[in-house]
């Protein structure tokens, strides 16, 4: 019995203090703080010092909502954590763009001819287009002188090649400015020639001493004074020393026949390349008996003879419109020579 008696007291005890538990002691809350940080509740045990007015109440539990909000760093997000979470993804992706876009930039970067592989000489920049691609036409279009845009080049950049040959060359460009004579000074004399090479180097200029009275200088146009021809060469010396250049060379100019005229010489017609009788250059331009001026502004998108007239830049014009050619328009002239002969 005593032995049953322990048993029954030690359960009654145990049955007395389950009963006696649930009424003094509660489970803790977490309870977390402005900052997101989980703070221990006061326990609410009355056997703690102090009475239950002293004790603050305790933190009611966060809902599920603002656990979610909560992120993997134990910051809080205010309840705009989607929109966060969303942003952030948009920045990520943006990322992703701007690495994407600099990679294809290096790529094509790297894929771009260098300048120094591109040889622009008697070739037309349409057929390194077709040939190679954009990137290399436009770079033989700016050796060229052709590219356009904002920023034009100047004139000379355009017409003469730098550190180039100043002697000559198998190919010449020529052109005079003339005076007039006569009552009305509608006959025309030669006042200066010009000479330059196939680089647009001048390798000649000289004013004509006039050997009749003059009496329009045509100065808005021909750019010739008095003070220049009163001084100027000898006729037939700068007629002979003109002829010996011209001798065996192509002569290249715009309507020759005029320039041939004043200086009373003749040239081979199989080594003459008028660029105002090119059949490309008409078609190009629309137009039978295009300038000088209307051909630079079309072909090579430069401004010549906006003022007085210049025979050394016009030579360099015409030599220029000529090296754009030049290929092809040898070319031709060789099958219209091979075709006469077959006819013979």
């Amino acid at each position: 019995m005593p032995g049953d008696l322990g048993t029954m007291a030690g359960s009654e005890t145990e049955g007395q203090n389950q009963s006696f538990f649930p009424f003094f002691f509660f489970q803790e809350v977490p309870a977390i703080n402005g900052n997101g940080n989980v703070v221990k509740a006061k326990s609410t045990n009355k056997t703690d010092s102090g009475s239950a007015k002293d004790n603050p109440p305790l933190a009611k539990p966060k809902s599920k909502r603002v656990a979610r909000d909560t992120n993997l760093n134990g910051t809080k997000s205010n309840g705009k954590g989607c929109k966060d979470k969303k942003k952030n993804g948009n920045i990520l992706k943006d990322k992703d763009d701007i690495k994407h876009k600099r990679r294809k930039a290096e790529e094509h970067v790297e894929q771009q001819p260098k300048e120094a592989e591109i040889w622009f000489d008697d070739v037309d920049p349409k057929d390194i287009e077709a040939a190679i691609g954009p990137e290399a036409a436009k770079i033989a279009r700016r050796n060229l002188g052709l590219e356009t845009g904002q920023s034009k080049q100047s004139v000379e950049q355009v017409l003469v090649k730098e550190k180039a040959s100043e002697g000559l060359t198998r190919a010449v460009a020529m052109d005079c400015e003339m005076v007039g004579v006569g009552p009305k000074g509608e006959d025309s004399i030669v006042a200066r020639v010009s000479i330059v090479n196939q680089f647009g180097k001048c390798v000649y200029d000289k004013y004509v001493k006039p050997t009749e009275e003059v009496t329009d200088y045509r100065t808005a146009v021909s750019g010739i004074r008095p003070e220049n021809i009163n001084t100027g060469e000898d006729f037939k010396t700068v007629q002979k020393e003109v002829a010996d250049i011209l001798n065996g060379r192509i002569l290249v100019g715009h309507a020759l026949r005029n320039d041939l005229k004043v200086l009373f010489l003749d040239h081979p017609q199989k080594k003459i390349r008028d660029t105002q009788r090119y059949k490309p250059f008409r078609q190009r331009v629309k137009n039978a008996r295009p300038s000088l001026k209307l051909l630079c502004e079309r072909l090579l998108n430069v401004q010549v003879q906006t003022s007085e007239h210049c025979s050394i830049q016009d030579a360099q014009a015409a030599m220029r419109l000529y090296t754009l050619e030049k290929k092809k328009w040898e070319a031709a002239v060789k099958n219209k020579s091979n075709n006469k002969n077959c006819k013979t």
